[in-house]
């Protein structure tokens, strides 16, 4: 169907891949596979005609149509679902509009027995068969049929895409390709941005698909079930693999074993040509021994080890500023777009130093509820930001808005500050950036190497409230560990969204569901939350019946409804109910005077300590100041505001913790 030959790509000094040989058949369903930037997204890009080669061809048949799903998307808000996924028409469109000029000649034309006429009649007659054949009548409800598989509701249809979330929109272009029905399908990650029940239906239609398909991806399970064939990209080379994903390991594993003994023996052979030459080089008896030596030197072929990719990010968040015990408290928060509510009632306290998760299927508000908090978007209720608090935000779509037109230098160059640019080298090496690596521009690296570089700016600058919105995509195996041994480690608060569920496990101690327009605390690990709603799997979330308000720490709980401990509404006297309120107002009336005044206690304090780090910054600066090195006024001073913002972080915290008490 699609014959690659001599294929070779330069970026740089390096080619990144060269010799590139293989035939793409009826029914293949191919995983391409190798290090990150090893050249995958690269490939792709390729087939579908989107970049040229540097040498080599690259021949597809006229009639064959190709499906491409980037990893990078550039999505319009300017459309509806229906008008998004119409755009799959396009070609029918056009179609229609030739047989609808040719049927207007047709018309017009008297010239019956010419063999123009003739032709034109001829013609018309293919268009409009092959205009059959692709079920144009039929398209609409076709569409209605694939947008109601992928999961979306009729009432979806009509609503702005702007409104839905990443995965969801990647559903409506998954669904624009679909309806395409293109020969073969090319696919960069189809899984980042989909929860796990759209991957398991991505598995089953990949499965049942006619198309030839060619994926990458580094969800493991999902290309092993796909897969029937594996293309590796290692050394520059493209080694073809005939069978599925897990075989493929197997062999690779044994391939590298037979390379490593067969380099082995060659460096032997090697070592035992130049011993003979250095000691037999200048022996005329064993001139014409050492010359035959050096000639089969010579013609030695390096043998080549496929590369192991052993790199791993190296994450070290800086050391930040102690923020308040409470850093996000939302009260009642709702969100609307139009006549959809995301969510309603929202009430929840995520404290100092705690690792939260929120997951739930995709368009139930995870994001949402992340924008709220970065005030991006206008909500309802009330959202507290606590005291000291500096975010650190890893957005869904990062990558996509970072500037093309820089080098991966030059984009660290631009955010880095102070002495950290003396060490943006080290940094970017650490990140697998470095060498001649720094130099390439934004716009030809991978997604992957896209979300490393964007990971980088975010650990440019101290922080102490980590928000991370799927933060695996893109990202390999070795490098999920490392990044999760980072956020175990760190010192802040952490809030991350995400449907990695081996990712969650062991990182986070609370987990925050979205469902059904509500939000569910589940105290505990990921594992401990899927005990409790009796589900193995995240994906099973949709399925299950949405446990009652009453359990589950349901928000909000309202404690006036809560009947006292011993006794019941009905049996309750309304003599008694009178009493019971008339003490209960007095109460609350006293608990919130002091509360009140405990606030204000706390209030008053965070703006002592805001003033003294003010002052403390401002000596800072001037003791940097050669001139004032010796200053024993300004070093004085330095000492005893230091010493006082201590004492008052100290008295901050044990008023904190009483009014933590009284709430």
């Amino acid at each position: 169907m699609i014959s690659v030959e001599g294929l070779k790509v330069e970026f740089g000094v390096k080619p990144l891949f060269v010799d590139a040989s293989f035939v793409i058949n009826d029914k293949d369903r191919i995983a391409l596979v190798g290090k990150n930037g090893a050249g995958k997204s690269t490939m792709l890009k390729i087939l579908c005609g989107q970049q040229k080669a540097t040498a080599g061809t690259v021949s597809i048949p006229n009639d064959c149509r190709i499906g491409y799903l980037p990893q990078v998307m550039n999505l319009q808000d300017d459309t509806t679902v229906r008008e998004e996924a119409q755009k799959a028409f396009a070609d029918i469109t056009k179609m229609k509009e030739r047989l609808d000029r040719m049927n207007q000649e047709l018309a017009e034309r008297t010239d019956y027995e010419s063999d123009s006429y003739l032709a034109l009649i001829e013609k018309y007659t293919t268009e409009h068969e092959r205009y059959l054949m692709m079920g144009a009548d039929s398209h609409e409800a076709e569409l209605e049929r694939t947008l109601t598989g992928l999961g979306f509701l009729r009432t979806d249809f009509e609503r702005p895409t702007s409104e839905f979330s990443g995965g969801w929109r990647m559903r409506i272009e998954l669904a624009k390709i679909l309806l395409q029905k293109p020969d073969v399908l090319l696919l960069d990650e189809p899984t980042n941005h989909l929860d796990i029940e759209s991957i398991q239906w991505l598995e089953q239609f990949l499965a049942q698909s006619s198309s030839a398909v060619v994926l990458v991806s580094h969800d493991r399970a999902f290309i092993n079930n796909v897969s029937n064939r594996t293309l590796e990209i290692s050394c520059g080379r493209v080694i073809d693999y005939k069978v599925k994903y897990n075989e493929y390991v197997v062999l690779r594993k044994e391939r590298r074993e037979q390379q490593l003994r067969a380099y082995e023996n060659q460096q032997k052979e090697v070592a035992e040509m130049k011993d003979f030459i250095e000691r037999f080089r200048y022996k005329a008896t064993k001139a014409v021994q050492v010359q035959q030596k050096i000639k089969q030197l010579e013609k030695i072929v390096p043998i080549e080890i496929d590369e192991v990719d052993n790199s791993a990010m190296h994450l070290k968040f800086p050391p930040c500023l102690r923020s308040g015990d409470y850093p996000v408290i939302c009260d009642d928060v709702r969100k609307d777009y139009g006549a959809h509510t995301v969510f309603d009632h929202v009430t929840l306290t995520i404290k100092r130093g705690e690792k939260v998760a929120f997951v739930g299927k995709n368009g139930e508000g995870k994001s949402t509820l992340v924008k709220c908090i970065m005030s991006e978007i206008p909500f309802t209720g009330e959202l507290k930001i606590g005291h000291n608090i500096q975010i650190g935000y890893f957005a869904q779509n990062q990558a996509q808005l970072l500037d093309e037109s820089l080098t991966v230098f030059q984009t660290i160059d631009h955010v880095a500050k102070g002495e950290i640019r003396l060490r943006i080298n080290d940094i970017l090496g650490a990140f697998m950036f470095g060498g001649e690596e720094s130099d390439k521009k934004v716009k030809v690296l991978s997604g992957g190497e896209r979300s490393r570089l964007a990971m980088i700016r975010l650990l440019l600058e101290p922080v102490n409230l980590l928000i991370l919105d799927e933060p695996t995509n893109h990202l390999d195996m070795p490098s999920k560990d490392v990044l999760k041994e980072a956020i175990k480690a760190f010192d802040g608060t952490a809030i991350i969204v995400s449907h990695d569920r081996e990712f969650l496990d062991g990182l986070v101690t609370k987990v925050y569901e979205f469902g059904g327009g509500k939000v569910r605390e589940h105290l505990g690990g990921i594992y401990d939350f899927l005990q409790t709603k009796k589900i193995s799997e995240l994906n099973e979330l949709g399925r299950t019946e949405i446990d009652s308000q009453r359990g589950n720490n349901c928000f909000p709980v309202r404690e006036q409804n809560v009947p006292r401990e011993g006794t019941s509404s009905e049996q309750q006297t309304p003599a008694s109910e009178a009493l019971d309120k008339a003490i209960s107002y007095a109460e609350r009336k006293e608990q919130q005077k002091r509360k009140n005044r405990a606030e204000k206690a706390v209030k008053e304090s965070e703006a002592k300590i805001e003033k003294l780090e003010q002052r403390l910054k401002e000596l800072d600066e001037l003791l940097m100041q050669p001139e004032n090195a010796s200053d024993m006024v300004l070093v004085t001073e330095y000492t005893s505001t230091k010493s006082a913002l201590d004492e008052e972080v100290d008295r901050w915290e044990t008023l904190s913790e009483q009014l933590e008490e009284m709430i």
